[in-house]
């Protein structure tokens, strides 16, 4: 180890370089006890960009009763003016894009379930009626010129349903795809994914002709998993990975934990593959501590806190 960095020692045949689409001030901000300060969130992303990270998903436009910790997204958006990372944001229905639209945000994503059960539970429709919801918020943000992103949750296993089969996955996608999203994130919202499933769902999805290049992968770590479930997509060629500075959303000290995957856990492991991503681990690093101390309690990032020793 050099300076907080790994050796690089690449493997043969994995991506020279992997965009990492972070989640933190959205997917992890919306799963904390904690209601952040609209200045502080808006300094957050600010620090996210400042670190390297070229996409950094800003806020959700949901209903405020649904979401009350993302409820200033029409305050968040303006505030972060001049910002020239990729500042995508999550709509769930016409409502949410009409919101978006008039701050002129560029890039949407739209989330959607892989089984009834989490649909029903989640979007209170079924996979069928929830596609038929995203159909014209789709067209209507494509028409406009933006970016989409199809967010596809219960992957891999469900809390009601158990494990999920792979085709009715490749299903699922291949309709989201078909509405016109230029991108797939496949989640395993529960963290219940191995490797060997991940290489399964990957192959499934290649043979019911989607490219791999329209896909990305969205990890828990609730078993530890994560970074595991990361190589083995990276060796099927996946080169976009969702992550969360200084893990949040998945904080072990609170009752929201979901594990979601470290920014800098993957990162360190990028960095020892040789893989580039363009992001400076030290800043992102120094910005999930400062994050850690704005919500009074440490980063659950392994990452963050062997870092975060060495320096003190």
């Amino acid at each position: 180890m050099i300076d907080g960095l790994p050796m690089a020692v690449p493997e043969p045949g994995l991506p020279t370089r992997v965009r990492i689409h972070e989640v933190g001030p959205r997917d992890g901000l919306q799963n904390e006890k904690t209601v952040v300060p609209v200045e502080v969130k808006a300094e957050f992303i600010r620090r996210l960009a400042a670190a390297g990270l070229d996409t950094v998903e800003a806020t959700s436009f949901v209903h405020p009763e649904w979401v009350p910790q993302l409820a200033d997204a029409e305050q968040l958006m303006p505030m972060l003016d001049g910002i020239t990372a990729r500042l995508p944001v999550l709509v769930p229905n016409a409502r949410g894009l009409d919101r978006a639209l008039a701050l002129g945000v560029r890039e949407i994503a739209v989330f959607g379930s892989a089984t009834e059960s989490f649909a029903k539970a989640n979007l209170n429709r079924t996979v069928d009626e929830s596609l038929a919801m995203f159909a014209p918020v789709v067209a209507t943000a494509r028409e406009a010129g933006l970016r989409v992103r199809g967010y596809l949750s219960m992957c891999f296993g469900d809390p009601w349903e158990g494990a999920v089969p792979v085709e009715q996955v490749v299903r699922v996608s291949r309709r989201l795809l078909d509405l016109g999203c230029d991108e797939l994130s496949l989640g395993d919202t529960i963290g219940v994914a191995t490797p060997g499933h991940v290489t399964a769902l990957l192959t499934g999805l290649g043979a019911a002709g989607i490219p791999v290049e329209r896909l990305a992968v969205h990890f828990h770590d609730t078993y530890g998993q994560a970074l595991a479930n990361t190589l083995a997509a990276l060796r099927y060629g996946v080169t976009t990975v969702d992550a969360s500075a200084g893990g949040l959303g998945g904080c072990p000290y609170a009752k929201s934990a979901t594990g979601n995957l470290a920014t800098e856990d993957l990162l360190w492991m990028l960095n020892g593959l040789g893989i580039d991503t363009g992001v400076d681990l030290g800043l992102l690093t120094a910005t999930s501590v400062w994050m850690a101390d704005r919500l009074g309690r440490p980063s659950p990032s392994r990452t963050v806190r062997a870092l975060s020793h060495q320096e003190h």
